[in-house]
C-alpha cells in the first residue's frame, strides 16, 4: 500500500513538471514526462488525456486517438477524454468520426458553452461535406478546370472577357453590313466605304489594343511580358509580396498553368544529376512562411542553374502567405525549370488544404477557379527524388514492406488525391522511429519504421542515404538511423509558437556529403497563422 502510494504521489510531481513542459511548449519533453507518470499510475484518465493534447500540438493525432480513448477506457465520465479525441479526428479530417465525439462531451456537459460552441461548429462542417459530396462530379466525367482557363483574355477590354481579336471581327462586320445597307448605290460608293471603314478599322484597333493592354491600367504591380517569366518579373513579384501586394490573376493564371504543364511531363520519381564542383541545396517543409522563405534566399542565394533547390513538399497550410509561397516557388520553375525541384507532402492535398488554411486563402486572395487548379497542379508533383543516384529525397518516409524498387517508385500514378494506403500514401505520411522494425504511425495515416528499414531500402537499391522533412525538429534537422536518415524542416518558429529553428541542407558533388545549414525565424506582418483555416479547426489552435 505504502509503494502504491508512493508511486501516485509521484506520478504527480510528474504530471505537474509535465504540465509545465507543456506551457513552455515543450511538446516532446511533456509526453515523456507524462509517459513517466502513466508508468507508475496507469489509472489516471487525466494522464492519458494530457499526453494526448501534446502529441495534438505536435500533429500527431494517431497518438493523441490513442491516449484519448485509453482516458475514456479508464474513466467512460471524463469528457475531456472525447474532447481530445474528437479534436484529433477533425485533424485529420474526419468530422464525421469527430462529431460523434462531441455529441458525447454536450451530452456529459450541457451547460457548457464551449462545448455547445463546438458541437455546432462541427455539425455545420459535415453538413457541408455531406453537400460537397452530393453535388460532387465524379473525376471520370469532369472537365480539368485547366483546360478551360485563357489567361490571356483574363483583364482585357472594357471589363470584357472578350479577346481583342473577337471583339475586332464583330464590329468589322456590324460596320460593313451598316453601310452596305445605308448606301446600296454604286460600285464606288461601296469601294470607297469599305476603304473608310478598313481606316477606321485599323485606327480603332490602334486604340483598342492602346487602351486594353494585358492587365487594368490601374495594375502597377508585377508583369509578365509575353509568355516568358523572366527573373526580373519573379523578383518585382517577390518584392510586391513583401509588401501584401497581390498578383494580378492573369498573371497567377499563366505561372500556375505553365507549371502544370510542366509538372505533368515528369516521372512519379525524378532523378537530378548535379555536375562534380557543383552543388545542390534541399529544403524542408515552409508551410506558408513566405517571410522566411525570403530569408533562405538571402542567406543561400536566389534559385538558378548554378544554385538549384528541391523543396520537398508542404510549401502551403498553416502559415497565411501559402499564396505567395506557391507562387514564388512555380515562377521560378516557370523561369529556369533546371534552378527548382519542387515534390509533393501531404499537404498538398484538397483534405489538408480545406481544413488548415490554404483553401480559405486563395478563396481569399484570387478566387474559387484557383482552389480547383492549384488542387489539379499538385496532383501532378512529383512524390520522390534522386540525387546523383544515391540520396533519396522524399517528404515523408519508407514503405510498410521490403523490397520497393525506385523502379516501382518512378511508375507510380500519382494523379489522384493521396490515397489512405498504399506506396503513394507511405512516401507522403511516413516517420521514422528510433527501435527497430515498423510500428504504427504516430499521426494515424502511414507508418513508423526503423533504422533497419532504411538501411535495407538503401541497400536493395544501392543507395547511400535517405533525406526526409514532414517533422518539426528544434534544430531545423535530425540525424537518425545511424547517419543514413536526415530529417530537414525549413519553417521556424513553426505556426508563430514552436520555438524551433529552420534549415537547409547543401550538397556538393562528387561527394554528396551533406552540409547543414540552420537559421532562425524573421518577422512577418500581424497576420496570424491559420487566419484562413477551417473555423472549427481554429478552436483548438
Amino acid at each position: 500500500m505504502a509503494t502504491e502510494e508512493h508511486n501516485v504521489a509521484k506520478a504527480e510531481e510528474f504530471k505537474v513538471l509535465a504540465n509545465q513542459a507543456f506551457k513552455d511548449r515543450k511538446f516532446s519533453h511533456a509526453i515523456d514526462l507524462y509517459t513517466q507518470a502513466i508508468e507508475l499510475n496507469s489509472q489516471s484518465a487525466v494522464y492519458y488525456a494530457n499526453r494526448a493534447f501534446a502529441h495534438l500540438r505536435l500533429e500527431e493525432y494517431g497518438s493523441a486517438i490513442l491516449d484519448a480513448t485509453k482516458a475514456i477506457e479508464v474513466d467512460p465520465k471524463y469528457s475531456k477524454g472525447y474532447y481530445r479525441r474528437g479534436a484529433a479526428h477533425l485533424g485529420l479530417g474526419k468530422f464525421k468520426e469527430a462529431l460523434k465525439d462531441f455529441q458525447q462531451v454536450k451530452k456529459m456537459c450541457p451547460n457548457d458553452p464551449d462545448a455547445t460552441k463546438k458541437l455546432k461548429e462541427c455539425e455545420k462542417a459535415v453538413m457541408k461535406l455531406k453537400f460537397e459530396e452530393a453535388i460532387a462530379v465524379p473525376g471520370s466525367v469532369k472537365r480539368p478546370i485547366a483546360e478551360t482557363i485563357d489567361f490571356r483574355s483574363i483583364g482585357k477590354g472594357r471589363n470584357s472577357s472578350v479577346p481583342t481579336e473577337g471583339a475586332i471581327a464583330a464590329v468589322t462586320v456590324a460596320v460593313m453590313a451598316v453601310v452596305v445597307m445605308l448606301l446600296r448605290t454604286s460600285k464606288t460608293t461601296l469601294v470607297a466605304a469599305v476603304v473608310v471603314v478598313g481606316l477606321l478599322l485599323v485606327f480603332w484597333t490602334f486604340w483598342w489594343n492602346g487602351y486594353n493592354s494585358d492587365v487594368e491600367p490601374q495594375y502597377s504591380g508585377a508583369k509578365i511580358e509575353g509568355d516568358v517569366i523572366t527573373l526580373d518579373f519573379v523578383k518585382k513579384m517577390m518584392d510586391d509580396f513583401k509588401k501584401q501586394q497581390c498578383l494580378h490573376k492573369r498573371y497567377a493564371f499563366q505561372i500556375v498553368l505553365q507549371t502544370k504543364e510542366m509538372l505533368q511531363a515528369l516521372p512519379s520519381l525524378v532523378d537530378i544529376t548535379v555536375p562534380n564542383g557543383k552543388h545542390f541545396t534541399v529544403c524542408g517543409d515552409v508551410h506558408g512562411q513566405f517571410y522566411d522563405l525570403m530569408n533562405i534566399f538571402e542567406l543561400n542565394g536566389l534559385p538558378s542553374e548554378e544554385n538549384p533547390y528541391l523543396f520537398n513538399g508542404d510549401f502551403v497550410d498553416r502559415g497565411s502567405f501559402s499564396l505567395e509561397v506557391i507562387l514564388t516557388l512555380f515562377a521560378f520553375k516557370c523561369m529556369s525549370p533546371s534552378a527548382i525541384y519542387l515534390a509533393r507532402g501531404n499537404h498538398e492535398s484538397k483534405s489538408m488544404n480545406k481544413i488548415y488554411g490554404f483553401e480559405g486563402e486563395v478563396r481569399s486572395k484570387l478566387n474559387e477557379t484557383f482552389v480547383e487548379l492549384f488542387a489539379e497542379v499538385f496532383c501532378c508533383l512529383p512524390l520522390a527524388h534522386v540525387i546523383n543516384e544515391k540520396v533519396f529525397v522524399v517528404h515523408g518516409g519508407l514503405f510498410s514492406v521490403d523490397g520497393v524498387k525506385l523502379s516501382e517508385i518512378r511508375s507510380i500514378n500519382r494523379f489522384c488525391e493521396p490515397p489512405e494506403e498504399g506506396l503513394m500514401c507511405e512516401l507522403l505520411w511516413s516517420d521514422p522511429q528510433p527501435l527497430p522494425g515498423r510500428g504504427p504511425s504516430k499521426r494515424g495515416v502511414g507508418l513508423s519504421f526503423g533504422g533497419d528499414v532504411t538501411k535495407r531500402f538503401l541497400k536493395e537499391n544501392n543507395l547511400d542515404l535517405v533525406v526526409r522533412s514532414h517533422e518539426v525538429k528544434d534544430e531545423g534537422y535530425e540525424i537518425e538511423h545511424d547517419g543514413k536518415l536526415i530529417t530537414v524542416f525549413s519553417a521556424p518558429n513553426y505556426c508563430d509558437q514552436m520555438g524551433n529553428k529552420g534549415a537547409f541542407i547543401r550538397f556538393e558533388a562528387p561527394d554528396l556529403k551533406p552540409n547543414i545549414i540552420t537559421f532562425a525565424s524573421v518577422p512577418h506582418p500581424d497576420v496570424k497563422p491559420m487566419a484562413y483555416a477551417n473555423n472549427f479547426l481554429r478552436m483548438f489552435s
